[in-house]
């Protein structure tokens, strides 16, 4: 698989990438390197890689909680305290092995220790590999609200193995899936339809990350500080990062997945396009048809609505008090920049549970 270019570094593949990823360090010289798992990639995962690693300088492993709950700067706390304890400097490495807390956290961790230090990600699940690991975001949450603390700083390499997904349980699979299908509604209506026939088979499935990466990588390359065409790859995250949010805390309802809460975000948002942007009412939809048959329907009553509705005001989105969208004129055809009216979310939800 041919390696993308990113803004000065490589997204590399399997075999010839772990090749790129040994060079590196070795060119590198790096002091020390340190190694971020959480407890899942420990177990699953650190092995696999620990194979294909060939170092001379000892690793220190260093592992986090899995789950987005534990996604705040806590655990930075910890992992900070653990690079100086290991005598941590300003030429040492930090991997991050992991999904997309792994990577966002682990970026960040590096990003600010010593003002500064190299980190290279190692994504192992879907999600990660066509979203969270590509495109230089770090971050972590602050309270429920997502991602609210964070740099925008490139990592020196990112290593995506596919083999690593053979351990993904199915939710976690479809939670990544979510934003490949995004991908194609935002830049590629084919490439949507092809991902809507689900489950593609695993030949077609390095060929499919390999293209989702090649979409984000390009809108990235074009705008790394998200001032203009980046921001169409926050379709479907306004709204389903304020229902994400929501329901990590709510008590009476469970915690869903961040593919699963944007696939919903991407149903309402596709139903706000309908008379903000000229989507038709086929192409709304079809997207709803392909979503709730991959992704089993949620129910929303109306203090659960008002709930997400009010989270909204805190989305690191907005701007000068407006809460901006990007949204769909057509599948493949985005809109950026859509101020929506309070009165537009009115049979917002209504039409994804119809």
């Amino acid at each position: 698989m041919e390696a993308i270019q990113s803004l000065g570094h490589q997204i590399v593949f399997s075999e010839t990438g772990y090749l790129k990823l040994n060079q590196h360090i070795e060119a590198k010289n790096y002091s020390k390197i340190f190694l971020l798992v959480d407890s899942h990639t420990h177990e699953y995962c650190l092995g696999l890689f620990l194979q294909q690693l060939a170092v001379r300088q000892d690793i220190e492993i260093i592992e986090i909680e899995s789950g987005e709950i534990h996604k705040n700067i806590e655990t930075c706390l910890g992992v900070w305290e653990t690079l100086s304890d290991f005598g941590g400097d300003r030429k040492s490495l930090l991997i991050n092995l992991g999904g997309g807390v792994v990577t966002d956290l682990g970026g960040f961790v590096a990003a600010t220790f010593k003002r500064g230090i190299d980190f290279i990600n190692v994504p192992t699940t879907l999600l990660s590999m066509v979203d969270a690991a590509v495109g230089g975001k770090t971050g972590v949450d602050f309270g429920v609200l997502k991602n609210q603390i964070g740099v925008i700083t490139p990592p020196e390499l990112v290593l995506v193995d596919s083999n690593f997904l053979k351990t993904l349980p199915e939710q976690e699979f479809r939670s990544g899936y979510a934003e490949m299908l995004k991908h194609g509604l935002i830049a590629d209506a084919a490439y949507f339809e092809k991902l809507a026939h689900y489950p593609i088979t695993n030949d077609q499935l390095d060929t499919a990350i390999h293209h989702s990466i090649s979409i984000k990588n390009k809108v990235v390359n074009e705008d790394p500080r998200e001032a203009n065409v980046r921001k169409i790859l926050n379709f479907g995250h306004t709204l389903g990062h304020a229902i994400e949010s929501y329901f990590l805390t709510a008590e009476d309802r469970p915690t869903l997945l961040h593919g699963e809460a944007i696939a919903i975000g991407m149903v309402l948002e596709a139903y706000l396009s309908i008379d903000l942007c000229g989507l038709t009412v086929t192409e709304a939809e079809r997207i709803k048809a392909v979503f709730l048959n991959i992704y089993p329907k949620v129910s929303f009553d109306e203090t659960t609505i008002y709930g997400v509705l009010d989270l909204l005001q805190h989305d690191k989105k907005n701007s000068h008090g407006s809460i901006n969208y990007a949204l769909l004129k057509k599948i493949g055809t985005p809109q950026i920049d859509v101020a929506v009216p309070e009165a537009a979310y009115k049979d917002t939800f209504a039409f994804y549970l119809s």
